[in-house]
């Protein structure tokens, strides 16, 4: 893997298989709220986001406030304490990476603490957990990339990011850096065939790929 400095991972989606869990549970949620959306839209619309954008954007749509730590947060760890786990073949080849690797997410890290431990790979990246809170703009834009980078001592032009969203495929091609679209979850491959992002259907073959380029 002597291409690449770092790999950067996305959390929800890449390293634990959380979206199906989040877009069902959104679904139930935006319904009771009074702004029924399919799993569909969700998916169009906040997959990949920060929950303060998911928020904001909620509330212009009802015309109102929420309180997403009540309306929100316990449905989220009620349904990720029962069905939370790794996303299929991920532990496999973190064995197989010898680059190192960290993590950069939309999520707080009070999120990724829950979600990696409940997982069993917090270990794997303790020390190495990016969150979009300390950034000041979140997926698509680039900022929370770059932040890990940095952070990392990597060059952006030498870093990999695993990615299985719209808005985070976009954000590590506007960091300069190589993508690597997830398309095992829920976003479809035609969503992540964005410019030079290089779409994978199974994580088993992730090792590979990145010593391919």
């Amino acid at each position: 893997m002597a291409d690449f400095d770092l790999v950067i991972f996305d959390c929800d989606g890449v390293l634990v298989d959380s979206e199906r869990l989040a877009v069902r549970t959104e679904a139930k949620i935006l319904a009771s709220l009074g702004w029924p959306l399919s799993e569909a839209e969700i998916i169009d619309r906040f997959v990949g986001r920060s929950a303060a954008h998911m928020q904001q954007e909620i509330e212009r749509q009802l015309g109102r406030s929420i309180d997403w730590d009540a309306e929100f947060e316990p449905r989220y760890r009620e349904v990720f304490e029962r069905e939370l786990v790794p996303v299929p073949g991920i532990v496999d080849a973190l064995g197989k990476i010898t680059t190192p690797v960290c993590v950069a997410s939309s999520g707080g890290h009070d999120k990724m603490r829950f979600t990696l431990g409940k997982t069993g790979l917090f270990d794997r990246f303790d020390g190495r957990i990016f969150s979009v809170d300390q950034v000041e703009h979140g997926k698509p834009a680039p900022d929370v990339f770059l932040f890990a980078a940095a952070q990392m001592g990597a060059a952006p032009d030498r870093c990999a990011v695993v990615e299985d969203s719209v808005s985070g495929v976009t954000a590590a091609l506007a960091a300069e850096m190589t993508a690597f679209a997830f398309a095992g979850g829920v976003t479809t491959s035609q969503a992540l065939s964005i410019e030079s992002a290089v779409v994978f259907y199974d994580m088993v073959e992730l090792p590979a790929l990145l010593r391919a380029h």
